[in-house]
C-alpha cells in the first residue's frame, strides 16, 4: 500500500471522489461532511446541516452536485460551488445507508433501515419508485456502470439484483431511435415514452442467497457480469449472473471479523475487501486467494471506494481516512544519447526521441508476479539491462542480455540472471552493484557473479553517479562512494532522496525529494535548495542554455530551476507525467515524457523566461535585449524579479504603466524618467516621491518643480532658505500675503531679517503690545513712537523693553543660488546606451531631452487664484535663469558654431557631461540595512521595526505590539556596537553582522539577538514557578517566552520544529494555568457552581503538562470528584493517576480511593465531561469544543477559541487576533527556498 494521504477525524462512514478534481468527500459520525483537496492536502470545506451521522455520500460525474443521506432520514442535494443544501427529499423512514446518483439519469439511488430502496428524480425532486422485498434493513444498493440493473444487500443475508428498465422507459424520453423501435415492438410504448400496459417500474431479477448472516455491501464489476458482496459471517462471494439466472463462483476466507466493505479493481483483476478486524485485504479474482493485507493499529475500517479514472483508493476508518494505491504508477526507463528505453505490458521497448519512431526491443519474463518494474538501469556498451522489482518485502532484479538487433526475439530456453536485492545499478562496463537487505553492496559482474562486497550499514538506496561511483541514499543526507576505493568521496544534507538525476556532461545532479528539489555540483556542493507544496515526480536538465536548467514536474506543473535558485512554472498538467529528456531548438522545447500508461507523449514547452535569467546572469546582454524586444516577456513576476535582482532599468523596458515606470526610474536613480512618469500621472504621490529621490542627490530644480506642483509652499520656503536663494524667499512671502496666511508670511519675514514687515504683520494682527517690542528693541525709534501713541490712547499698557534684547537677524547665505549637487560621470549601462541608439535611429531623440525640453516652473502650479500674473512672469523667466547659471565660471560658449544636426540636449546642468555618462542612482541602504531580510528578527535587529510589525502581523496576525516594544528595543540595542573615534568627535556606532566572513555589503545580515536556547531556559524558569504554584507569575513568563518566539532566527528544521514544540508547550500551560487562576477565583457556594470549578478542574488534567504538573492536575481533580461524589469519573482519575508512577505514597492515597471509587462506580452529578471524546479547551469561555465541531484558532498560538470568539485579541499569547488568516510562522530561512 502506498499512502497518498491521511486525514484524522471522527469515524468515517462515506467516501466519494471527484470525476475530474482532485477532491474527495468523507462524511462523518458526527455529522461533518468534510471536502478535502487530496493532492494539495488541505480542508476546502465543511457541511453540516444533517442531525446525526452521515453515511451515504457520492459527487455527481458531471454537475457541481453531491448527495447525501443520513440517520435523521433526509437525503440533501448540495451544489459545492454555491457550497449550500439545495433541497431535501423526504421519504425515508429510518437511517438512510448508502446515496448514489446514476451516471446517465437525473437519479438518486438510496437504500435504508426502513426495508426499501428508493429512486429519486433530483430534477423534479419527486420518489419516481419505491422498491420493497428485503425483511431487514438494506444496508447497500449502487445502479450497474452500463445496464438497468441495481444491485442491494441486506441484513436479510441476501444480495438482490433489480430490472428497472420499466421505470426506464416510463420515465425516460425515447431517443432519436424513438420512432424505429416504437414501430419494431408497438405493444412496448408509445411514440412519447408512455407505456402502453401495466409494467412494474422494478423487478427483482435474481436472489443471491448463500451468506449466513447479514450483507454489509454488493457491487457490480465494472466490465463482466460479476457482483462482489461482503457479510457479517467474515465472508466475501463471488458471484456470476447471465439473462436468466445468478449463482455463486467462490468464496474469499480471511478476515476475522465482519466485513464492511469490497469492490472490483477497474484494471486489474483483484478484489479490494476492508472489515472491522483491521485489515485491508487484496484478493486475486481468478484464483480467489490472498494477496496482500494491510492493517491499523486501532481503527476498524467501515467503507471503501475507487476513484472513477485513476488507480486510487480510499478507506474510511474509525480515526479518520486515508487514500492509497496498491502499486506504484511510475514507469521504468532509460535513457541513452535520443533513445529512451522503457518497460510497458512485460516487454522493453525503445524510442527514437528525434524521430518518434517506437518498436519493441525484448520480452520480459513473468519473475515479478502482477507487479510493475521498480526502476531499470542500461548498460548499453554491453547491451545488458538491469530490471528491479519490488513486491513489499521481496526485493529481485534479473539480468537480461538484449538482442543487439532489436528483432525482439531472445533465445529459446535463456533465462534471465536473477538474485535478491533491493537496488541494481550499472556501476562499470562489466560490474554492477546490488544494494541487498542487511545492508551489504555488493559488487557483480555480467555472470551475477560476486567481486566485492561493501559494508554500508546506514544505506538505504544507491543511485547512478557515473563509472566507478554511487550515491548512497541515508536517512538525513546522500553519500558520494567511490566504490573502487571503498571510501566516501562527499555528502550533502538532502533528507528521504528519491531519485538522482544528472546532466549530459555529469557536473550537476538534481536530488529530488517528495517535496524538495536539490542541486548540487559532481562533488555534492549544494547550489539551491526548492520546497514544492505538490510531491515532485521526475525531471531532466536542458542542457542547451549556458548554464543547465533543471527542468522538473510535480503532480499538477512543469517548472523549472536554476543554478542560482530561481525557478518558475512552465506550464501546468493535467495528469501527472515523468519527463525524461529536454529537446531545445533557438525557438522552443519539448520535454519528452512518459505516463503513468507508459504511453510516451511530447510536450512543448516555452522556454523563454528561463532563458532570459540566464542570459542576465550570465551577463549575456545581447540576448536579454533581443529578448526584450522580441519576446513575450510581460507580468508582475518578471518586472518583480528584475527588480529583486537589481535590473530595475531592464524592467523599464518592459512596462509602459507610468506609475510603475516611476517606481522603477526612482529604484535605479533615473531621475529623467521619473520626471517624465510623473508628468504623465501629475498626482501629489508621485511628485512627492520624486522630490525625495531628487532631494538624496541634489537635484534642486527638480525639486522646486516638485513642490510647486503639490504647492507645498512650507517646504518650498525651506528649500530656498537651505540653497540661498533669497529673491525666491522673498518672493514666497509675498504670495503668502495673497494666500492670507499670516503665519507663513511673518516665517518669511523672520526668516528674511525683515523688520519693518514683522511690525506691519503684528500691527495688521492687532498684537499692538508685541509690534512695539520688536520696533523697540530693533531701534525702530519712529515706528515705536506711532505704537506707543496707539497703546496710550487704547488704554492699553505699554511694555518695557529689555536692555540686554539682542537683534533677531538671520546670517546671510555664503553662496546665494546654489546650483544642483556635482554629480559622478559613471559610463551607461548596455541597455541605456542600446536604448538610446534605437531611440536614435527612430529619430524620437531622447526621452529625457524631450521631458526636460519645458521650464521647471510650470505656471498652472501655483493656481490662478493665489498668485499674481506679474508674479508667475517674474518667477518663471528667474527660474530658467538659474537653471542656466554659470556659477561665475567663465565658459564662453556663447559664440560656437554648432552643426544643426545634433541631437537635442537637456537645459539642465547635470547635462553637462558628454553622452557617454550619466547620473548615479541614488545611494545605497546603509551596512546594516541589507537588502534581502526576510524574518521579523532580522527587521527589529536593523531597526526597522515597522517592517518588523507588519511582518508579524502578516505571519501569525500579532494585532498588539505594546508588549514588544521593550522587546524590539532591547533586539535592536543587541545588534549595535559603540566606540569612540577621536576626542572631539561624538561616539560612534557599528552594526555586526554575523555572516561577515562570506558576505559584503548589502548581503550582509544582521547579528542574532535572541536565541532558542535563552527561551528554553526561561520555559525552565517557568516550570520551576508553576511547580512552586506561583501561577501568575508563571503565566507572565510564559507569555513573554510565546511572544518572542516569532522574533527567533533559527537555521535548520530540527530547530524550527523545536520552535514550534516550544510555542505548543507555552499554549498549553498557559490555558491551563488561566484556567485553573480562574477556577480558584470562582464561588463554591451552590451545587452549579461546584460542578463548574469540577468541569475546570477534568479539563485542566487534559491539558499536555510535564508529568510532575500532570500529576498535580490528576490529584486535584480526583480529591474535587470524590468529594462531589462523582466516583466513576473518579476512579479514572486515579488510573490516570497511578499510570504516572507518583510518589509512594500519593499512590497509596490513590489506590484507596480507587478502592472506594469501585464499590459505587457511579456519578451523582451529570458534569459536561467526555473524557472519551477528544477536545480541546476554549481559551475565552473555558468550555470543551470536541474534536470535529467547528472552532477558531489564534494565528500565533493555535489556542482554540469558540467561533463568537473570532475577532478578539487572544488572551493566551495576549498580541494575537483569533481567527485571523496567517501565513504561518516564518523564523527559517529554508522556509524562503521555494
Amino acid at each position: 500500500m502506498l499512502k497518498k494521504f491521511e486525514t484524522k477525524s471522527a469515524r468515517v462512514k462515506g467516501i466519494s471522489f471527484h470525476a475530474k478534481r482532485p477532491w474527495v468527500l468523507a462524511s462523518l459520525h458526527n455529522g461533518v461532511i468534510q471536502l478535502w483537496d487530496y493532492r494539495m492536502c488541505t480542508l476546502l470545506e465543511k457541511f453540516d446541516e444533517h442531525d446525526g451521522p452521515v453515511r451515504g455520500i457520492c459527487f455527481h460525474i458531471q454537475q457541481p452536485l453531491f448527495v447525501s443521506g443520513g440517520d435523521d432520514y433526509k437525503i440533501k442535494v448540495w451544489n459545492y460551488k454555491q457550497r449550500r443544501c439545495l433541497f431535501t427529499l423526504l421519504g425515508h423512514l429510518d437511517y438512510i445507508r448508502t446515496t448514489f446518483f446514476h451516471h446517465e439519469y437525473p437519479w438518486i439511488l438510496s437504500a435504508s433501515d426502513d426495508q426499501t430502496i428508493r429512486i429519486w428524480n433530483w430534477q423534479s425532486r419527486q420518489c419516481i419508485s419505491v422498491l420493497t422485498g428485503h425483511n431487514h434493513y438494506v444496508m447497500c444498493a449502487q445502479f450497474h456502470p452500463t445496464e438497468d440493473l441495481l444491485v442491494s444487500a441486506s441484513l436479510d443475508q441476501s444480495v438482490r439484483v433489480w430490472d428497472f428498465s420499466g421505470l426506464r422507459k416510463k420515465s425516460v424520453a425515447p431517443g432519436p431511435a424513438g420512432l424505429t423501435e416504437h414501430l419494431r415492438n408497438p405493444q412496448a410504448t408509445d411514440l412519447f415514452g408512455q407505456q402502453l400496459y401495466m409494467q412494474a417500474d422494478a423487478v427483482v431479477k435474481h436472489v443471491l442467497e448463500g451468506h449466513d448472516r447479514g450483507v454489509n455491501w454488493a457491487c457490480f464489476h465494472p466490465t463482466l457480469p460479476l457482483i462482489a458482496s461482503a457479510a457479517d459471517d467474515r465472508q466475501v462471494k463471488l458471484w456470476r449472473m447471465n439473462d436468466s439466472k445468478a449463482w455463486e463462483v467462490d468464496t474469499c476466507r480471511g478476515h476475522y471479523n465482519n466485513v464492511s466493505c469490497v469492490l472490483f479493481h477497474a484494471k486489474h483483476e483483484l478484489i479490494i475487501s476492508n472489515s472491522e478486524d483491521l485489515y485491508i485485504r487484496v484478493w486475486d479474482m481468478s484464483k480467489r486467494t490472498l494477496l496482500q493485507s494491510f492493517r491499523r493499529e486501532h481503527e476498524r475500517y467501515w467503507v471503501l471506494t475507487s476513484h472513477p479514472t485513476l488507480n486510487l483508493f480510499a478507506a474510511g476508518h474509525d480515526g479518520g481516512m486515508v487514500l492509497f494505491k496498491l502499486q506504484r504508477e511510475r514507469p521504468a526507463y532509460a535513457v541513452h544519447n535520443n533513445m529512451l528505453f522503457y518497460i510497458k505490458n512485460r516487454h522493453l521497448r525503445k524510442l527514437d526521441m528525434l524521430t518518434n519512431r517506437d518498436a519493441p526491443v525484448m520480452h520480459l519474463s513473468k519473475g515479478g508476479g502482477r507487479q510493475q518494474p521498480y526502476s531499470m538501469s542500461l548498460n548499453h556498451a554491453e547491451w545488458c539491462v538491469l530490471v528491479t522489482w519490488r513486491n513489499g518485502e521481496n526485493c529481485s532484479y534479473e539480468l537480461y542480455a538484449a538482442p543487439r538487433d532489436h528483432s525482439g526475439a531472445v533465445p529459446e530456453g535463456t533465462e534471465p540472471a536473477r538474485g535478491q536485492a533491493t537496488t541494481a545499478i550499472w556501476v562499470a562496463r562489466n560490474r554492477f552493484a546490488a544494494l541487498e537487505k542487511n545492508n551489504q553492496l555488493v559488487i557483480r559482474n555480467l555472470k551475477n557473479e560476486v567481486s566485492k562486497k561493501i559494508s554500508t550499514p546506514t544505506c538505504e538506496e544507491i543511485m547512478y553517479a557515473g563509472t566507478g561511483m554511487l550515491l548512497l541514499r541515508e536517512a538525513d543526507s546522500v553519500q558520494l562512494l567511490d566504490v573502487q576505493q571503498k571510501r566516501t568521496i562527499a555528502s550533502v544534507k538532502v533528507s528521504k532522496c528519491r531519485y538522482a538525476i544528472w546532466n549530459t556532461d555529469m557536473s550537476i545532479v538534481a536530488l529530488l525529494g517528495k517535496h524538495t528539489v536539490t542541486l548540487c555540483t559532481k562533488k555534492l556542493e549544494q547550489l539551491c535548495c526548492i520546497t514544492e507544496g505538490a510531491r515532485v515526480k521526475s525531471g531532466a536538465f536542458d542542457d542547451s542554455t549556458p548554464q543547465p536548467v533543471f527542468i522538473y514536474t510535480t503532480a499538477n506543473h512543469i517548472k523549472y530551476c536554476c543554478k542560482d535558485g530561481d525557478y518558475g512554472i512552465i506550464r501546468t498538467l493535467d495528469v501527472p507525467v515523468y519527463a525524461v529528456r529536454v529537446l531545445s531548438t533557438e525557438t522552443g522545447a519539448r520535454v519528452v515524457c512518459l505516463d503513468r500508461e507508459c504511453r510516451p507523449k511530447v510536450l512543448n514547452i516555452d522556454p523563454t523566461e528561463y532563458r532570459f535569467k540566464l542570459a542576465l546572469v550570465t551577463r549575456q546582454y545581447d540576448q536579454v535585449l533581443h529578448m526584450v524586444r522580441t519576446a513575450k516577456l510581460v507580468g508582475q513576476s518578471i518586472i518583480a524579479y528584475l527588480q529583486e535582482k537589481g535590473y530595475p532599468e531592464v524592467a523599464l523596458h518592459f512596462v509602459k504603466d507610468s506609475r510603475t515606470r516611476l517606481s522603477l526610474a526612482l529604484q535605479c536613480g533615473n531621475i529623467e524618467v521619473a520626471l517624465e512618469a510623473a508628468k504623465s500621472l501629475d498626482e501629489p504621490a508621485a511628485w512627492d516621491q520624486l522630490a525625495k529621490a531628487a532631494l538624496t542627490t541634489g537635484n534642486h530644480q527638480i525639486v522646486e518643480m516638485c513642490y510647486q506642483r503639490t504647492k507645498n509652499f512650507d517646504k518650498l520656503s525651506f528649500l530656498y532658505l537651505v540653497t540661498g536663494n533669497l529673491e525666491k524667499l522673498r518672493k514666497m512671502m509675498k504670495i503668502a500675503e495673497i494666500r492670507k496666511d499670516t503665519s507663513a508670511q511673518f516665517q518669511g519675514a523672520l526668516l528674511l531679517g525683515d523688520v519693518g514687515e514683522r511690525i506691519r504683520l503684528l500691527r495688521n494682527s492687532g498684537q499692538l503690545s508685541l509690534a512695539y517690542l520688536t520696533a523697540i528693541n530693533h531701534k525702530q525709534v519712529e515706528e515705536a513712537e506711532q505704537l506707543k501713541a496707539a497703546l496710550e490712547s487704547a488704554g492699553m499698557p505699554v511694555p518695557e523693553a529689555n536692555p540686554d534684547a539682542v537683534f533677531l537677524r538671520p546670517p546671510l547665505p555664503i553662496q546665494r543660488n546654489q546650483p544642483n549637487w556635482p554629480l559622478l560621470a559613471v559610463s551607461k549601462s548596455f541597455f541605456e546606451v542600446a536604448g538610446q541608439a534605437r531611440a536614435a535611429a527612430e529619430g524620437s531623440g531622447s526621452a529625457v531631452a524631450a521631458a526636460l525640453d519645458e521650464p521647471l516652473e510650470a505656471a498652472g502650479a501655483w493656481g490662478d487664484d493665489d498668485v499674481l500674473p506679474d508674479h508667475k512672469e517674474e518667477g518663471e523667466e528667474e527660474i530658467m535663469e538659474d537653471a542656466c547659471e554659470d556659477g561665475g565660471w567663465d565658459v564662453g560658449d556663447e559664440d560656437l558654431e554648432l552643426p544643426e544636426e545634433l541631437a537635442p540636449v537637456s537645459d539642465m546642468g547635470a547635462a553637462e557631461d558628454s553622452e557617454q555618462y550619466f547620473v548615479a542612482p541614488t545611494r545605497g541602504a546603509s551596512a546594516p540595512l541589507a537588502a534581502r531580510l526576510r524574518t521579523a528578527h532580522d527587521h527589529v535587529a536593523t531597526g526597522q521595526f515597522e517592517a518588523a510589525m507588519r511582518l508579524l502581523n502578516e505571519q501569525v496576525g500579532i494585532v498588539n505590539f505594546a508588549p514588544y516594544e521593550s522587546v524590539f528595543a532591547e533586539m535592536f540595542a543587541h545588534a549595535r556596537v559603540t566606540f569612540g573615534a577621536l576626542p572631539s568627535l561624538p561616539a560612534l556606532t557599528a552594526y555586526l553582522h554575523r555572516n561577515w566572513k562570506e558576505a559584503t555589503g548589502k548581503d550582509l545580515l544582521p547579528v542574532i539577538t535572541l536565541k532558542l536556547s535563552d527561551l528554553v531556559s526561561q520555559l525552565q524558569q517557568s516550570y520551576q514557578l508553576t511547580t512552586a504554584g506561583r501561577f501568575p507569575e508563571a503565566i507572565e513568563r510564559l507569555q513573554g517566552v510565546a511572544q518572542r518566539v516569532p522574533l527567533l532566527l533559527v537555521d535548520s528544521k530540527a530547530e524550527l520544529s523545536e520552535a514550534q514544540q516550544l510555542l505548543a508547550v507555552c499554549r498549553d500551560y498557559l490555558v491551563g494555568l488561566a484556567m485553573e487562576t480562574a477556577r480558584k477565583a470562582m464561588p463554591k457556594n451552590t451545587v452549579d457552581e461546584q460542578k463548574r470549578t469540577c468541569e475546570m478542574a477534568a479539563y485542566f488534567t487534559h491539558c499536555k503538562l510535564q508529568p510532575v504538573h500532570q500529576i498535580l492536575t490528576l490529584r486535584t481533580a480526583l480529591n474535587m470528584f470524590f468529594k462531589l461524589k462523582n466516583y466513576r469519573t473518579a476512579a479514572s482519575f486515579a488510573r490516570r493517576l497511578l499510570e504516572l508512577g507518583p510518589r509512594p505514597e500519593v499512590a497509596q492515597q490513590a489506590r484507596k480511593i480507587l478502592q472506594a471509587c469501585e464499590k459505587t462506580p457511579t456519578d451523582e452529578h451529570q458534569l459536561l465531561y467526555d473524557e472519551h471524546n477528544p477536545f480541546s479547551v476554549c481559551g475565552i469561555s473555558y468550555k470543551p469544543i470536541y474534536r470535529g465541531k467547528p472552532e477558531e484558532k489564534c494565528s500565533l498560538c493555535a489556542a482554540s477559541f469558540m467561533p463568537e470568539h473570532k475577532g478578539k485579541l487572544c488572551p493566551v499569547c495576549g498580541v494575537a487576533e483569533i481567527g485571523k488568516d496567517a501565513l504561518g510562522l516564518r523564523i527559517c530561512p529554508l522556509q524562503f527556498n521555494r
